[in-house]
C-alpha cells in the first residue's frame, strides 16, 4: 500500500459510485440497506446551519479524499470537520505519522494534499453529497442534511497567506472560482 494519497477524477469518482450502485445496489462495498436512513426530521443547529446528525469522522488525512467523506457520510456521517489544511502543502515526513506507543499525538505538522487537492476533493465530495441526497430521497426540497467544517491552521500569519486566504474564500463560496462550479451549476 502506497503511503501517498492519491486523488481520483470527479468524473471517475461519479462513474464508481453510479456503476457500482447500479450493478451491485453498494457504493465502496457499503451495501444500500446498510446505508443511514434518518427516521425523524429533528436536526442539530451547529454554527448557524442545520444538520441531520451531531455525528462524523474527525479530521484526519481520511477525511482529505472525496471518497472517505462520502463513506462516511452513507453510513450517518453528517458532519464532517475537514482535515487542517495549512500553507506548507508539501512538505516530506514519515510516515506513520501518529505516535501511540505511550499517547497518542500528531508527529507531523502539514497536510497530506496540496491546497488545490485538498479544495478539489472537499467540492467534489461536497457535490456528490448533494447528489445521492437527492437520489437517494434523503433531505427535504431546498435542504441538506450535513455540514462541513473547514479547518485551517496553524498560526494566524499562515492563515494569512494568499495562498490560504485564497482557499477559504473559495470555500465559503466556491462559485468564486471553481471550475466544478462552472462545469455543473453555470
Amino acid at each position: 500500500m502506497s503511503d501517498r494519497m492519491r486523488p481520483i477524477s470527479f468524473e471517475a469518482l461519479l462513474q464508481w459510485i453510479i456503476g457500482e450502485y447500479r450493478s451491485q445496489k453498494t457504493i465502496f462495498g457499503i451495501p444500500e440497506l446498510q446505508f443511514f436512513k434518518k427516521e425523524n426530521q429533528k436536526n442539530i443547529h451547529i454554527f448557524e446551519e442545520e444538520c441531520g446528525m451531531p455525528l462524523g469522522p474527525a479530521a484526519g488525512p481520511h477525511t482529505q479524499l472525496a471518497q472517505n467523506i462520502i463513506t462516511a457520510y452513507l453510513v450517518g456521517g453528517r458532519f464532517f470537520e475537514l482535515k487542517t489544511v495549512q500553507k506548507l502543502d508539501s512538505l516530506e515526513f514519515e510516515k506513520p505519522c501518529i505516535d501511540a506507543r505511550d499517547e497518542g499525538y500528531n508527529t507531523e505538522w502539514s497536510t497530506e494534499l496540496s491546497l488545490k487537492q485538498a479544495y478539489d476533493e472537499y467540492i467534489k465530495a461536497w457535490i456528490i453529497i448533494h447528489f445521492l441526497e437527492t437520489v437517494l430521497n434523503e433531505k427535504l426540497p431546498n435542504k441538506k442534511s450535513f455540514i462541513f467544517n473547514m479547518s485551517v491552521g496553524y498560526d494566524l500569519k499562515g492563515i494569512k497567506t494568499p495562498g490560504m486566504d485564497s482557499f477559504i474564500n473559495n470555500l465559503i463560496d466556491a462559485s468564486i472560482g471553481n471550475d466544478f462550479y462552472y462545469m455543473f451549476f453555470k
